[in-house]
């Protein structure tokens, strides 16, 4: 599409993952009248967005994650009317595994924490808990807590609902279009230059996934974030996995979910992958995330996910999927108005749960962006929480890294 040499929008978002399109569909839906460009490079959710598990879970350990997700939830169902379609929501449930008296207390918490939301929530038998999920082993497990509105989806799927009411609503999303740097007037963001022209804006977001603190430091800023491979496998078919709920294995640090008819289960490898942004590919298909397809990191773990999937040692692996997930050493979003900076607003560092949270992503930055409160706190995903820290030493990238080894919730 071509661009006029320079143009003016009330909002411009770099990047057309599921936070971009998200932030783009409540952006139009509450702001009627005012244009808002979307700008991706390539195409719409082909990045991250795509290659997620896509675990749509609500009730979680860090409590400020939670407003964001049920707000996912309702969009989905606004977005169904809206469209005359359903997303296909599989909503399975989730069954927490604790296998350590420290597990116990987490899932203790997280059952607290269900009641607190009024969202359902009960103990389980391990015989009942091999009903939700008959390819679980429990003997190894103390405590099963079951809760049956989570669910999973398909994300691209979700990402291009939110897109596709987005445009419906006056949203203007230009896909081959790339930002090449993020324009200044001092300390004030007021457009983008892009392959095609400048377009001047009133708010411009960051949305574009690992990519996001190139164009941070153009700002002078150091967004605290950095991309670090997420990798899950997807089993043959066997028919004890069609039925089965999504499951968290904390003690293995992997969950599972089904996929239709084989299972699908991801771990934190011991070692996680911390890649600088500034040697990702604009297009993540060139990228060579293991030339083993995980097998290692697959094999210093296997042991203790194979006490609760004792199948792993001999089922057959059809398919390999990684990406990156911007990840942060405290395992926080990295979200809001830019330290610093006026008009700059920053949708960063999912951290795994991006495709949960997208819809209260869309809500806030909509309303931010407008002027308006934000409606979540989001004190625990501040842009200045780490101080000033350079995301593309080593040293960084380490720690980002270290957090997802070691994370253990959702």
């Amino acid at each position: 599409m071509h661009i006029s040499s320079a143009e003016r929008a009330g909002a411009v978002i770099i990047g057309g993952g599921i936070f971009g399109c998200a932030i783009a569909y409540y952006y139009t839906k509450n702001n009627p009248g005012k244009k808002v460009v979307v700008l991706e490079r390539n195409e719409v959710c082909n990045a991250a967005t795509s290659r997620a598990a896509a675990l749509v879970t609500r009730i979680r350990s860090k409590k400020h994650f939670i407003p964001l997700s049920m707000e996912t939830y309702l969009a989905i169902d606004e977005m169904e009317k809206q469209l005359g379609e359903s997303m296909g929501m599989k909503k399975t449930g989730v069954l927490h595994v604790a296998a350590s008296e420290n597990s116990v207390v987490a899932l203790d918490e997280l059952m607290k924490t269900a009641e607190e939301y009024n969202d359902p929530a009960e103990y389980l038998t391990p015989g009942a808990a091999r009903q939700k999920a008959p390819w679980l082993k429990t003997d190894a497990a103390l405590k099963f807590g079951f809760m049956p509105n989570e669910a999973y989806c398909d994300p691209y799927l979700l990402g291009t609902f939110f897109a596709r009411c987005a445009k419906m609503q006056g949203a203007d999303i230009r896909q081959a279009v790339e930002v090449n740097e993020l324009l200044m007037d001092g300390n004030t963001a007021v457009g983008v230059s892009t392959n095609s022209g400048k377009i001047f804006a009133d708010a411009v977001v960051i949305a574009a996934g690992v990519w996001s603190p190139i164009f941070a430091a153009q700002a002078g800023i150091g967004l605290p974030m950095a991309p670090v491979r997420s990798q899950y496998w997807i089993t043959e078919r066997n028919d004890l996995f069609a039925n089965s709920c999504i499951v968290i294995m904390p003690d293995a640090q992997a969950y599972a979910r089904p996929e239709g008819g084989s299972l699908l289960f991801g771990i934190r490898e011991k070692n996680s992958l911390a890649v600088s942004p500034k040697k990702i590919p604009s297009d993540i298909s060139h990228f060579v995330f293991s030339e083993d397809k995980g097998m290692h990191d697959l094999s210093e773990v296997i042991d203790p996910l194979a006490c609760f999937f004792p199948m792993v040692h001999n089922i057959g692996l059809k398919y390999y999927i990684a990406g990156f997930s911007g990840y942060t050493p405290d395992n926080n979003l990295s979200l809001g108005i830019a330290p610093g900076a006026k008009n700059l607003f920053f949708a960063t560092g999912d951290v795994g749960a991006g495709i949960s949270v997208a819809g209260g992503v869309g809500l806030a930055f909509a309303e931010m962006m407008a002027g308006r409160p934000n409606p979540f706190d989001f004190s625990c995903f501040d842009i200045n929480r780490f101080g000033n820290i350079d995301p593309f030493s080593q040293e960084w990238l380490n720690r980002c890294a270290l957090a997802r080894s070691q994370k253990k919730s959702g």
